[in-house]
């Protein structure tokens, strides 16, 4: 299958708890795609819809605000999550005396990671981070990713019911935002699945008008950014397929457009490609998620390369200062640590597995 990438950070949803199954990788064969069918089947997996949640059961009631006062967040105006999985993990493993091992891990604990929220109410999600970046001032970063059709009806497939149920989901999320210093990564996957051909035709209509209405809708908190989704560099490898995609979803009133969402590649690839693809929009400025790419992606058969891949770093941490006047931001998108899916010996996609953030901590220069 064409045109696929990594999974993104799906949460768990806040009721059933059903991990999401993961997302496929761009060039996924037929034979692939029938075993990961058998492997979800024999894991548990389903093939349907669920909802991510950064209000997990483990936050309580007992709602930690503020920032991680530390030198990796000094330089960055993110918030970081204070009871985030990461943070949680470096607390158990200090308990136990593991400290060179929570220690390595703080390079994942102390730095800013996107929000996902929920799809059933994103207001819980939403209103809990912004209340914990205020004390600091800081910048919280969303990702939007609930649109109809959702990945092409594969393995995360879902999203909203229907066109009026995510206008809904939308103007819930961006009234939680209010007037809060907010970057929003809008839809991962969306255009590029209709530059593809992935997303059927019957559909590309409604989904140009409801990313131009969400970007319109966004755009009314006087605080918040948005960058609409546009894959990466391994995906459509000629930008030029994506720009009149990209402009008939109403990039040219947003703030840019993202790169490399839940991917592997070099920040200097996906600078060398968004800066051709800024030249098709007008110099329109781009975001890179870096959570993984410190290694690039894995070398060899990247069916192979898209699920848990070994020996893969950390990236550039969370800043504002990237050394160029197109990239406004790195952002960690993708939470280091949590699984692609059953692969490799990994937890259901979504799910917190400590030895894989180990990994990429460890394998992280400085």
């Amino acid at each position: 299958m064409s045109g696929r990438r990594p999974h993104h950070p799906h949460r768990l949803y806040r009721a059933s708890r059903t991990p999401l199954p993961q997302v496929l990788p761009r060039s996924f064969t037929a034979a692939a795609v029938a075993a990961t069918v058998l492997l979800l089947t024999a894991t548990g997996c389903s093939s349907g819809s669920s909802s991510p949640s950064s209000a997990r059961s483990h936050h309580g009631s007992a709602e930690r605000t503020g920032d991680a006062v530390t030198e990796a967040t000094a330089a960055s105006p993110f918030w970081v999550d204070p009871a985030s999985d990461a943070a949680r993990q470096v607390e158990q493993w200090e308990k136990e005396g593991r400290k060179d091992d929570a220690k390595a891990l703080k390079r994942i604990s102390e730095r800013a990671v996107a929000e996902w929220p929920a799809w059933d109410d994103p207001e819980p999600d939403i209103s809990r981070a912004v209340r914990g970046a205020a004390a600091g001032r800081r910048t919280v970063v969303f990702v939007a990713y609930n649109i109809p059709h959702r990945d092409c009806g594969l393995y995360s497939a879902g999203g909203a019911h229907d066109a009026q149920a995510y206008r809904e989901w939308i103007n819930a999320f961006a009234g939680a935002i209010g007037d809060a210093p907010a970057i929003v990564i809008l839809e991962p996957d969306a255009v590029p699945h209709l530059a593809d051909g992935c997303t059927p035709a019957e559909h590309h209509d409604e989904r140009y008008e409801l990313l131009s209405q969400a970007i319109a809708r966004l755009k009314k908190q006087p605080g918040t950014r948005v960058y609409l989704d546009a894959g990466n560099p391994d995906w459509i490898s000629d930008p030029a397929k994506l720009a009149e995609p990209l402009r008939r979803a109403g990039v040219k009133t947003a703030d840019g457009f993202s790169l490399n969402v839940s991917n592997f590649q070099t920040n200097n690839a996906a600078k060398s490609y968004g800066t051709q693809l800024s030249g098709l929009l007008g110099d329109a400025h781009f975001t890179i998620d870096t959570s993984r790419n410190g290694q690039g992606p894995l070398p060899g058969d990247r069916d192979e390369a898209w699920c848990n891949p070994p020996g893969r770093a950390l990236g550039t941490p969370p800043t504002t200062n990237t050394g160029n006047e197109l990239v406004d931001a790195f952002l960690w998108i993708k939470r280091p640590g949590e699984s692609d899916g059953p692969c490799r010996g990994g937890p259901a996609a979504g799910k917190w597995w400590p030895d894989y953030a180990l990994g990429l901590a460890r394998k992280t220069k400085g």
